[in-house]
């Protein structure tokens, strides 16, 4: 299994947050979904922080694993 690293910077005004919360739309779920849907297959980002609700980032550190 190998690890890719992500970089990212966001303004998650309109998120509630990084970790995905089952009361909104967050970063990790967004960030799922276009990397999902762009691979073609199911991928969990697993980022080194979290924001709270509202939070910014600016190159936020994460990785996926890739088998």
């Amino acid at each position: 299994m190998r690890r890719i690293k992500l970089v990212v910077s966001y303004d998650g005004t309109a998120y509630c947050g990084w970790q995905l919360q089952p009361n909104g739309v967050t970063i990790e779920e967004v960030l799922n979904q276009a990397l999902s849907s762009l691979l073609k297959e199911d991928i969990q980002v697993i980022g080194a922080s979290r924001t709270d609700s509202g939070g910014r980032s600016v190159q936020k550190r994460g990785n996926r694993e890739h088998t």
